[in-house]
């Protein structure tokens, strides 16, 4: 699990805090610009940012919803590349939102238990660890043994966190806050209304531990027998509503990773972009949280993903659609990348994009693809994917002129915490390989990727440019 935050205390739900006077304060780009026309004072400039990132931070730091996932999620992103690093003093003000918690009172989550399974935990779990594994922004993790003695992770949630989330969600004004917080850093940004009620269903989703059951499921299904990517199974009868029981998933936790020899963290590296962006290649199913959190890493080159709260289920136009973009712009097919944005929504009738802009800003976004293979990760990928994606200050950045389609939100965090890892683990791979045989467009040059594709034909699943429909 990812995003650790402080649990909620005797069982009692954290309100947000009021949002009266964070509207003024919010209009960052007006007041910026006022500040710079008092004689260019850069000074006061970091200063405004400086106080209205704590301010958004306390904010953040008291509502145990909504605004403390998207401050979380912000606070992951290197944000000294964007414009004039005037999202920095955001990204340290966050940061502190990362930092580890003590876990939820140990007869409260046993409470937890016994009210959703209507039993005891000794009557459940042989074993049952009180300490938990992780602590996160919604629930904590134990260690159990089932009677049959099965190794097990059991996830519990907090209590009243769903309704807080869900209270926070049908007040609009928070989500308009997400948008505000935006633009105090950067000044005018495209419209985030439709994609802020996407990271929401998403949000919605990850509360609800019985559709994480069944992401689970689907995911165990697509890979079951993989050479190196495990999923856990789901253990209907020790999970509920609020209680998730599933099979423990031994290996190396995302510290202990980064300390391993490179060969490995190459091999890993190469698993989880297998795994992240195959999924919906083989299937169309979007795992939308690569958070390193997620994984355990083996010392045999496998790998191991434990939460799927965020998954996201493409509708095959969308499906088709992503892949297609990326062949075209891989093929530099500027007129079909152009049709598969407009199809996607992209563009809109008063879009001036061309098509050769287009082509340049998604060069950018997958540059790591169109370099000479294999490809080193490094500090300078992160700064590339931000300024592609995020550094919407400059004037002729494509976001101020395309529309950003709700369905595509959760892809550009999956870009940028794709990278970060990766970068993190100084992983060299040949990505281009990965992705140009998982679409069935080429044959698989690395040892990972012979095994993978004999297990895709094996299982007699379709590559990327196949019509899943007909499948």
């Amino acid at each position: 699990m990812s995003d650790p935050v402080p649990p909620v205390p005797q069982g009692r739900v954290r309100r947000t805090m009021p949002l009266a006077g964070f509207t003024a304060r919010a209009a960052g780009g007006r007041v910026v610009a006022a500040l710079r026309e008092k004689a260019g004072n850069t000074g006061a400039v970091e200063k405004f940012h400086e106080r209205t990132a704590e301010r958004y931070a306390e904010l953040l730091g008291h509502s145990k919803g909504v605004l403390m996932k998207v401050g979380q999620m912000f606070s992951l992103i290197d944000a000294g590349t964007v414009g004039g690093g005037e999202l920095s003093p955001y990204q340290r003000a966050l940061t502190k939102l990362q930092a580890d918690a003590p876990p939820m009172a140990p007869e409260l989550a046993r409470e937890v238990v016994r009210a959703e399974l209507g039993r005891p935990v000794e009557e459940v779990f042989a074993e049952f660890t009180d300490e938990p594994i992780a602590a996160a922004s919604i629930g904590q993790v134990h260690r159990a043994v089932l009677p049959d003695g099965r190794q097990v992770a059991v996830k519990v949630q907090y209590p009243g966190v769903a309704e807080a989330i869900r209270a926070d969600l049908a007040n609009t004004e928070l989500l308009t806050t997400v948008i505000r917080f935006a633009s105090a850093a950067t000044g005018p940004i495209p419209d985030l209304r439709q994609s802020a009620r996407e990271v929401s269903s998403r949000i919605i989703e990850e509360i609800d531990y019985r559709h994480e059951a069944a992401n689970i499921t689907a995911f165990a299904r697509l890979y079951r027998d993989h050479p190196f990517i495990r999923t856990p199974e789901v253990v209907p009868e020790a999970s509920a509503d609020r209680v998730l029981t599933m099979t423990y998933l031994d290996g190396l936790d995302w510290a202990a990773a980064q300390q391993a020899d490179q060969d490995l963290k190459d091999t890993w590296a190469e698993v989880i972009c297998r795994m992240v962006t195959g999924s919906y290649r083989h299937a169309n199913l979007f795992h939308a949280d690569p958070h390193p959190g997620n994984y355990r890493f083996g010392l045999d080159g496998t790998v191991g993903f434990v939460d799927f709260g965020c998954v996201k289920v493409l509708s095959e136009p969308l499906r088709r659609g992503l892949v297609g973009t990326l062949r075209s712009v891989l093929d530099d097919d500027r007129p079909a990348l152009v049709d598969s944005m407009t199809a996607l929504g992209f563009f809109t009738a008063d879009s001036t994009l061309t098509g050769d802009e287009a082509h340049q800003w998604w060069t950018a976004i997958v540059h790591e693809l169109l370099e000479p293979q294999p490809v080193t990760y490094s500090p300078e990928t992160i700064s590339r994917a931000v300024r592609s994606l995020l550094d919407v200050l400059a004037a002729d950045h494509p976001m101020r002129r395309i529309s950003l389609p709700p369905d595509l939100v959760f892809f550009s965090r999956l870009n940028l915490s794709m990278n970060a890892v990766f970068a993190a683990l100084g992983a060299t791979f040949d990505v281009r390989s990965v992705v140009d045989d998982m679409d069935g467009a080429t044959e698989p040059t690395t040892e990972l990727g012979k095994q993978h594709i004999a297990w895709v034909t094996g299982r007699g699943l379709p590559f990327g440019v196949d019509d899943h429909d007909a499948s």
